[in-house]
């Protein structure tokens, strides 16, 4: 292995979040954008071919080394991973709405709930999956609401494209009939 995929490595195992490809090419100001990407090229491929427990992953705007999912269960089982609170149906369901309709102020997000979402929109702030991207042109300029790097990464998503597209959840719905659903 290159000295610089070992750097990337060690950066990568040192940390508890994705980091972004500018974040690891700081680690190295002599080496150029696709030195970077060669190194993690290769210690992808390094994790891939000598059948390692772990994998190099692109989420959440960045680079994570990851458990492979099939020893998840295991991992889960024995309980020595953390794992993020599961969020209730009222917060998944207002989640959602910023996820596909952002920038969203809240009036708009409680409108199509209908309900107040006052306190749902403070707790996934305080959780990091959503923050406040700016303010609306409309009257008394509301705040506007997107999602965040943290979102991507707890649901292993690169980018917002990944999102599920509308068809594609109406048939998820309909299957998830016996889902069970976390009361608020």
């Amino acid at each position: 292995m290159t000295p610089l995929a070992k750097l990337l490595e060690a950066a990568l195992f040192a940390a508890p979040r994705p980091i972004s490809l500018d974040a690891l090419a700081a680690l190295d100001a002599e080496a150029s954008p696709a030195a970077v990407s060669a190194a993690l090229d290769e210690l992808r491929e390094h994790y891939d071919v000598d059948g390692h427990g772990v994998e190099l992953v692109e989420q959440g705007g960045g680079w994570q080394i990851l458990t492979r999912a099939e020893f998840a269960e295991a991992i889960e089982r024995a309980q020595v991973a953390v794992r993020p609170q599961r969020l209730s149906a009222a917060a998944l369901e207002t989640l959602a709405i910023v996820a596909y309709r952002q920038p969203i102020g809240r009036a708009e997000i409680e409108e199509i709930r209908g309900v107040a979402v006052g306190s749902v929109l403070k707790s996934l702030h305080e959780r990091g999956l959503i923050d406040i991207v700016g303010r609306s042109e409309g009257i008394g300029r509301p705040l506007l609401y997107g999602t965040t790097p943290q979102f991507l990464e707890q649901f292993a998503l690169r980018h917002l494209e990944e999102l599920p597209r509308a068809d594609e959840l109406a048939i998820a719905l309909r299957g998830a009939g016996n889902a069970t659903v976390v009361p608020e």
